[in-house]
């Protein structure tokens, strides 16, 4: 029998809760940069097949001028502007409970959510997120955008680890408390 997929929030955020500064700046990330230290990013990578970004993650990955970096995973880049396929970039604008639904429902790994904002609220509001891997930069950026947003239902979470690194860096993982099954 397959493993259930899980859809996973993989994301950093400074420790006031913002994921970026307003002008989209993510240079906060900076403050914990340690020569071969990824806070397990490869090994989690190795548990998806399916990535899930908004389309302002997508062109502020792709600004940066370095090689793709999920060249073997089906990506899908939420946009409200259609768009046509681009190898293994699949643009996105219709209905995300529907692909959520769709994604779950096939075999493969696990979806890998890794922003923005806006998606992973919306996603939240569907209650369509299996786990959450936060990172905490320690830094007050004082605003910017905030990864959480209002008008998102009340929703229990199990911790199931946190690492703390060098740096200062405190990775938390929680697991929803009220999973939806499809």
């Amino acid at each position: 029998m397959n493993t259930p997929r899980k859809v996973i929030l993989y994301i950093a955020m400074s420790l006031d809760g913002y994921i970026a500064k307003q002008n989209d700046d993510i240079s906060f990330l900076s403050l914990v940069e340690e020569k071969a230290e990824d806070y397990g990013y490869a090994e989690f990578v190795k548990t998806v097949d399916t990535v899930i970004w908004g389309r302002k993650t997508y062109d502020k990955i792709i600004s940066f001028g370095i090689k793709f970096p999920h060249p073997d995973k089906k990506v899908f880049v939420l946009t409200r502007t259609r768009r046509p396929k681009k190898a293994n970039v699949t643009f996105y604008s219709d209905n995300l409970q529907d692909l959520i639904v769709r994604l779950k429902s096939q075999n493969g790994k696990h979806i890998y959510v890794d922003g923005g904002a806006e998606i992973v609220n919306e996603l939240m509001r569907l209650n369509l997120i299996d786990e959450f891997i936060i990172s905490i930069i320690p830094v007050f950026l004082g605003s910017g955008i905030s990864l959480f947003k209002s008008g998102r239902p009340e929703s229990g979470l199990t911790l199931i680890n946190t690492t703390h690194f060098k740096k200062g860096l405190v990775q938390l993982h929680y697991v929803s408390s009220a999973i939806n099954d499809f």
